[in-house]
């Protein structure tokens, strides 16, 4: 989070030592270690927050893509099966033409005339 390096670390240290005294060190710095992890933890914990709702916003977005690229999918899966309908029609017809042709085109037979 910050660039403190030890040196700037230590002469904070001496400063304080000086400032507060050999005393009240302990304690001071006690309640400012408890500060830090709870700035810390509260850092943390925001970040984590954002992390998680910006999953879950590209999560919904990929929801959406699936769903849009599903009903485009089931509409064309739809019209396939509308255009294979419609071409098994097309072809029953035209086979089945040329039978009632040659069945027009037959002698009509008595069903009870005697056979020869």
């Amino acid at each position: 989070m910050f660039d403190v390096n030890f040196a700037e670390i230590m002469v904070i240290m001496v400063v304080a030592l000086v400032v507060i005294g050999p005393d009240r060190l302990p304690a001071v710095a006690r309640t400012m270690g408890k500060w830090w992890g709870g700035m810390q933890r509260y850092v943390n914990r925001i970040k984590s927050d954002v992390a998680s709702s910006m999953e879950l916003d590209e999560l919904r977005e990929l929801e959406r893509k699936v769903k849009a690229e599903t009903e485009a999918l089931e509409r064309s899966v739809q019209q396939a099966g509308n255009d294979i309908n419609h071409e098994m029609l097309k072809l029953e017809k035209e086979i089945e033409q040329p039978v009632q042709d040659a069945v027009k085109s037959l002698p009509p037979t008595d069903p009870l005339a005697p056979t020869k």
